[in-house]
């Protein structure tokens, strides 16, 4: 077989993969390696010194820059930003919304027995929801509550990610408006190279007054642009399954041998690797339907912690995370059908975008 053949393959199948599962199965990564924080145990099991939420996190990444970056090449600019609003943010506000006027007052009955001072004592339910309002988290603590669980004060610790999650979203609107990026894929490369050496040196970055906001940013930032990368590639060559299991074993040597930043540099790898995996692994029809993963991340911390109320860990971390993933998946669902698919619905009512292929590429 000559070499041509083995670096090209048949087109992205953009209907037919498990990207839903596979964004699912990640999700619950999330949740399994928070459990050791809210339970008390410790950070639970890593590798290369990041817990298994921030690799699931980093899948999240790669796979969202891929389909992002195809959005953005099948949308008007204006229909795009409105997709990925409607996408993250009502679903977002409403967590927002039930974390503070339903769980927490919970939280306060359980640890207090009354809700007295609960809309007064800061931070407050409402403060609480306006001040997240804009995907940057700036408090955790509602109230006073969660003051005798393992991690106390914090009543979503995953939402974080969110903020950087729309500024990736935001950085590839405002690529796309560039001819020259639907064109080449040099100055997206080039973005990703430079994320990579940024978080590669971000020791200088701190002593050169920049905040973590931006060791954050480049944190995420590679990951997503790896993603964005890929779709160049996939989209002018197709999906090769040699070069999906070369990438694969590339996405490990890199984090294996590069401490820190090995797994920023494998993340166009890790992409590649992953689309693969959701080319030949099936999921089920429900899943295939209905992405529930969005709904499990926003929703899997506070489970988490309200099941720490009556310390339920104590009876053993499989029934711990199990009882978690049951109450998180309900909440999952609901957010789905009756918030995020809705919506979605509606956001997509107005025209359908344009195809606006990159080079050769019609995908």
């Amino acid at each position: 077989m000559s070499a041509p053949r083995l670096l090209t393959g048949a087109p992205f199948p953009a209907r037919n993969n498990s990207l839903n599962m596979f964004r699912l199965i990640l999700a619950a990564l999330v949740l399994f390696a928070h459990s050791w924080y809210t339970a008390g145990e410790g950070g639970g099991p890593s590798v290369q010194g990041e817990n298994l939420g921030g690799w699931a996190v980093a899948g999240f990444f790669v796979i969202s820059g891929f389909l992002i970056t195809t959005s953005r090449f099948t949308n008007s600019a204006g229909d795009f930003l409105l997709h990925r609003i409607a996408r993250i943010f009502p679903a977002f506000i409403v967590c927002l919304v039930i974390t503070a006027l339903v769980f927490a007052p919970i939280a306060a009955l359980w640890e207090r027995g009354t809700l007295a001072g609960f809309f007064s004592t800061p931070t407050t339910p409402l403060n609480f929801i306006w001040a997240n309002s804009g995907l940057k988290m700036q408090h955790y603590d509602i109230a006073g509550t969660l003051s005798t669980v393992p991690y106390p004060g914090a009543w979503n610790g995953s939402l974080w990610t969110l903020y950087y999650e729309f500024l990736c979203y935001l950085t590839i609107w405002l690529l796309g408006s560039l001819a020259v990026v639907r064109r080449s894929p040099v100055i997206v490369t080039v973005v990703f190279v430079l994320s990579v050496v940024a978080y590669a040196n971000i020791d200088i970055a701190r002593r050169l007054g920049l905040n973590e906001d931006f060791a954050l940013l480049m944190r995420l930032l590679p990951f997503f642009m790896g993603g964005a990368v890929v779709y160049y590639v996939i989209s002018r060559f197709g999906l090769s399954p040699a070069i999906g299991i070369g990438s694969l074993v590339m996405t490990v040597a890199l984090i294996a041998l590069i401490p820190r930043w090995g797994g920023q540099l494998s993340a166009p790898f890790m992409a590649y690797g992953l689309l693969y995996l959701s080319t030949i692994v099936p999921q089920p029809r429900f899943i295939a339907k209905n992405d529930v993963s969005y709904g499990f991340y926003i929703y899997a911390w506070p489970m988490q912690q309200l099941l720490m109320l009556p310390a339920l860990a104590q009876y053993g971390m499989a029934v711990y995370i199990g009882a978690t993933v049951v109450l998180t998946t309900v909440f999952a669902a609901a957010s789905w059908f009756l918030v995020e698919r809705p919506v979605m619905r509606l956001a997509k009512g107005r025209r359908p975008g344009r195809p606006a292929p990159v080079g050769a590429a019609a995908a």
